[in-house]
């Protein structure tokens, strides 16, 4: 039976197992891409809809861009769909991120893909910079937005300030000017919808759905509290509470409750405990795992099941290393990503209704805006480590790139990237397959 909006489960499938594939260059990326084949090219839901779901979900502890496609998915298709739309999300990275462990532990490096990650990194600052102009003009129609998107920008690239305290700061001002009768922040964007595209929220329709409506949400939350924490459970009664899946499973739970603000919030409290408390790996291995994470789709976050991996491959047990290993890596990979289709199901529920408060509607506009600011600090932090080998201190205690450190050969490919993008107005597929195409060639010529 095909759904009222139209669009059915089969063509769902295949839209997130696209998008999936498509998904580089963290969150600032990923969002680019579902932003662009969900509300741009496919018209399933307005402009207004999907930054709705998109500041509910910049909340939430964990990976935003996977929870927002749950959330969309879950709109769409119900319960199938968000499941369908959540794990597709995850699957390619989960899949590349094993398999790239396999090949670091066999044969020490992963040089033989060098030049495919190496191109696809320009690809993704010009996918980046097109998500933050796109977003940028239909988020902030006025300046009191702009204001707050620049606010939000200093906090985090200049001041470092942790990210909730800058996402709090944003939405309190954005109930407080609604609730004192101030229009800055009040309804809509204030952009008409792109050209061609129809008006309010795409095929979806203005109103709720049924299935989004309040109700079985403790059902729905224990459900998935089950799900996330009995696999736990399991692993420290039969391996036993002092062995490494036991500490892989506790570490990582604790973890998938506090990564507000993305994976950079995270990593280095992850990368110390994990080199120094634990002993899973070495520093420079942090490093090389945080390079496969930007470089293959899916969320950064997915850099975990690599620590994960790892930490089991050494302490193995009974178990032989490589199996052990793709063990440890498959339950940090659940427990990181449960928890994410808990925070949806048990709360999207409560944010669709509220959706027409003009209050909490003004909250959401304001971290809306914000999150504008967030998407062009991971822009210029993205851009400054993939063009410039080395950093200095700077003023205030920023690292600023060294310019004798600018690498030629990615600046080169970049530039092909923007001129793709910009100039002639390449799709995202063409721009990766160019880029990772550039990148093959000069790593065959030595000149990455």
């Amino acid at each position: 039976m095909t759904p009222a909006h139209g669009v059915t489960f089969a063509e769902a499938v295949r839209v997130w197992a696209r998008i999936a594939l498509l998904s580089f260059g963290g969150p600032a990326g990923q969002i680019a891409v579902m932003h662009r084949i969900i509300v741009d090219e496919k018209r399933w839901i307005g402009e207004q809809r999907f930054l709705h779901a998109l500041s509910y979900c910049t909340l939430l502890p964990g990976p935003e861009a996977q929870q927002l496609a749950t959330y969309i998915g879950w709109l769409m298709h119900r319960t199938p769909g968000g499941l369908v739309a959540g794990g597709l999300f995850v699957l390619p990275g989960l899949v590349a991120i094993m398999v790239l462990s396999w090949i670091y532990v066999l044969f020490g490096n992963i040089s033989a893909i060098e030049g495919l990650f190496f191109g696809l990194k320009a690809a993704v600052l010009a996918i980046v910079v097109q998500a933050l102009i796109r977003v940028g003009r239909r988020a902030l129609a006025n300046t009191a937005r702009y204001a707050v998107a620049g606010a939000a920008f200093l906090a985090l690239f200049v001041f470092d300030l942790p990210f909730p305290l800058v996402i709090t700061g944003a939405g309190l001002i954005g109930f407080a000017a609604t609730a004192a009768g101030r229009p800055e922040f009040a309804g809509g964007n204030g952009h008409a919808a792109a050209k061609g595209a129809p008006e309010g929220d795409g095929l979806l329709g203005p109103e709720t759905p049924e299935h989004a409506r309040t109700g079985g949400t403790i059902g729905i939350s224990l459900f998935w509290l089950a799900a996330w924490l009995i696999p736990v459970g399991l692993v420290m009664a039969f391996a036993g509470p002092g062995t490494e899946f036991a500490q892989i499973g506790v570490f990582f739970s604790k973890m998938a409750v506090v990564t507000f603000g993305g994976a950079y919030a995270v990593l280095a409290y992850v990368a110390q405990s994990a080199v120094e408390h634990y002993h899973w790996l070495k520093p420079g291995e942090m490093l090389d795992g945080l390079a496969m994470a930007e470089t293959t789709p899916g969320p950064l976050i997915m850099v975990l099941q690599f620590v994960g991996f790892l930490g089991a491959y050494r302490a193995p047990g009974m178990l032989p290393p490589l199996l052990a290993g793709t063990l440890g890596g498959l339950l940090t990979t659940w427990v990181t990503f449960a928890p994410c289709f808990l925070w949806i199901f048990a709360g999207a529920p409560w944010i669709e209704a509220l959706r027409g408060n003009r209050r909490l509607s003004g909250a959401l506009n304001g971290i809306t805006a914000a999150v504008v600011g967030v998407i062009a600090n991971l822009a210029l932090w993205f851009a400054m480590h993939a063009l410039f080998r080395s950093f200095a201190p700077g003023p205030i205690g920023l690292d600023l790139p060294v310019l004798s450190s600018l690498n030629p050969a990615m600046a080169a490919i970049t530039i092909v990237a923007f001129v793709l993008a910009f100039g002639r107005g390449l799709g995202t597929t063409w721009i990766l397959l160019t880029c990772a195409t550039c990148g093959i060639a000069l790593r065959l010529f030595n000149l990455t």
